[in-house]
């Protein structure tokens, strides 16, 4: 018996609305896949680093720390000491598909001691200071991604301003014109500001998140105020490299 053209048609409908509820979610997943990817809008980097003031030969006039280095009555530390880790993270806004737009935010704290290099109390004990450092940088960048956003890898570089909120003691025991110790606090603060220039490159591992690694300098100066304010320097060089481990996730 032949079937009546009606219930054919109804099945012919059925089997077509079957197909497509298995085609929607593949669509769907396909669209997600291409939002989180290519085509977010914005991110977040979480950066852990390690940031390397300039060296003696690179760092400028009338430098406080090269101050108490080369006097008459020098400490004894190096530049290095005050190398150490930092902690930050940017907010980043796409702008088509191979420019980002972002500002960051970082924190850095060393304390590096010393002692005077020819000086010893009468009684043979060093004369001992702690010199500290401390810096919260606030970064405004363009980036250029030459791959474009959702690539297997996704170089970068950049460059833009950094405002550096920035503090410097040096605290403990010093020695007066005619060799005697007394205690003291020295301390200078104030915000610099000066450029910054960043290179990197990140892999996505799924489809929100990435890792990679970057490379950051900065150039910035800050003012101690110098004799009058107890430093044989007038500036003090924040300038300096940073290796930064980065997780970048995208939403």
């Amino acid at each position: 018996m032949q079937r009546p053209s009606w219930l054919e048609g109804a099945r012919r409908l059925v089997i077509l609305a079957a197909l497509g509820s298995l085609a929607a979610p593949a669509a769907a997943q396909a669209q997600i896949h291409r939002v989180n990817r290519s085509d977010s809008k914005q991110a977040i980097d979480f950066t852990l680093g390690y940031f390397a003031l300039k060296g003696l030969d690179s760092r400028v006039n009338s430098d406080a720390l090269l101050g108490d280095l080369q006097n008459s009555q020098p400490l004894l530390f190096e530049v290095k000491d005050f190398n150490g880790a930092v902690i930050g993270g940017d907010w980043l806004v796409s702008i088509g598909r191979n420019v980002e737009a972002g500002v960051g935010l970082g924190y850095y704290q060393r304390t590096a001691p010393s002692v005077y290099a020819t000086l010893q109390h009468p009684d043979q004990t060093e004369i001992q200071q702690d010199l500290k450092l401390r810096t919260i940088p606030v970064t405004f960048t363009a980036r250029l991604l030459p791959l474009g956003r959702g690539n297997v890898i996704e170089p970068y570089i950049g460059a833009g301003i950094a405002a550096i909120r920035w503090r410097y003691s040096e605290i403990g025991e010093f020695v007066d014109t005619d060799l005697s110790t007394f205690n003291a606090r020295y301390i200078a603060d104030g915000t610099a500001v000066g450029p910054v220039f960043v290179g990197g490159l990140r892999a996505p591992v799924g489809d929100v998140f990435s890792i990679g690694g970057e490379l950051r300098y900065q150039k910035v100066e800050g003012n101690t105020g110098g004799i009058a304010n107890g430093f044989l320097g007038d500036k003090i060089d924040l300038g300096g490299w940073t290796g930064n481990f980065v997780v970048h996730m995208r939403f």
